[in-house]
């Protein structure tokens, strides 16, 4: 449940003789290209979203690779860097969504979409149990006692993908994984929460980013079910903080500078 932090964006500058330089940001503020730069390729990666406060994990926020983007030497770039969606710290809410990252080239904008946060169990707010839409969407609340589970929210085309549905078992219902990247969060089981979604290595292209490379990494889901912590389920690869299974304090939030989403928490029994 508590929430994730930042999103980081690297950016190639590609002179006219033929060198690059890496540059990554993990604050706003502007970036100044060099002399001789014409074509800049970037990767942006948004916040991501908190998990719910019982039980869908956040999504991560949206990773977009943006290629020969335009740009004039010894020139000031505006760069957003979105951060985490906040942790939500009562019973049965669901989680935030996080904050876009924007590359505020004039002539060829790229923005970043938010992760969506995770839905709660039925037992909170009607209409709160799927999880929101985002970069990548929030995994979707499980059951409960009543009512049915949430569906995951859904990602954006070429920045992420659909968080986990929740579990529709009565009273031990567990949570959606956020999605990731590279993949969809798993639905949850019962009574484990589902798996975030994997993120996406951008090693390749960025070869010299932090963090190894991986980014946007979904939370994983609450498990909501009398047992142990490991009932969560576990983040995805690249930053998502794993979900928890009764204590509803262990959950763990997403990695910094990563814009992975925050694990959901569970409960011993049905919150009312």
């Amino acid at each position: 449940m508590p929430r994730t932090n930042g999103g980081i964006i690297g950016r190639v500058n590609r002179t006219s003789f033929g060198k690059c330089t890496v540059t990554a940001k993990t604050s706003s503020g502007n970036l100044c290209t060099q002399s001789g730069t014409r074509l800049v390729d970037v990767v942006i990666v948004a916040g991501g979203g908190s998990g719910a406060r019982v039980t869908g994990g956040g999504g991560a926020g949206g990773a977009l690779l943006s290629l020969n983007n335009p740009v004039l030497g010894s020139t000031q770039y505006p760069i957003t860097v979105g951060g985490g969606g906040a942790a939500v710290t009562s019973d049965n809410n669901r989680g935030n969504s996080g904050n876009n990252s924007v590359f505020a080239n004039p002539t060829s904008p790229q923005t970043a979409i938010a992760g969506g946060g995770g839905g709660r169990n039925c037992q909170g707010t009607p209409g709160e149990g799927p999880g929101l839409a985002g970069g990548s969407g929030g995994g979707g609340g499980g059951r409960g006692c009543a009512g049915s589970a949430g569906a995951g929210g859904a990602g954006t085309s070429c920045q992420g993908n659909a968080g986990g549905a929740g579990n529709p078992a009565s009273s031990r219902g567990s949570g959606g994984g956020g999605g990731g990247a590279c993949a969809a969060g798993a639905d949850g089981s019962n009574p484990t929460g589902g798996a975030g979604g994997a993120g996406k290595d951008f090693s390749p292209i960025f070869s010299t980013a932090p963090n190894c490379g991986v980014y946007a990494g979904g939370g994983g889901g609450g498990g909501v079910c009398a047992g142990s912590p490991a009932e969560g389920g576990a983040g995805g690869t690249g930053g998502g903080g794993g979900g928890e299974g009764t204590n509803r304090s262990s959950a763990v939030a997403g990695t910094a500078n990563t814009g992975g989403g925050g694990g959901g928490t569970g409960a011993g029994t049905p919150q009312n």
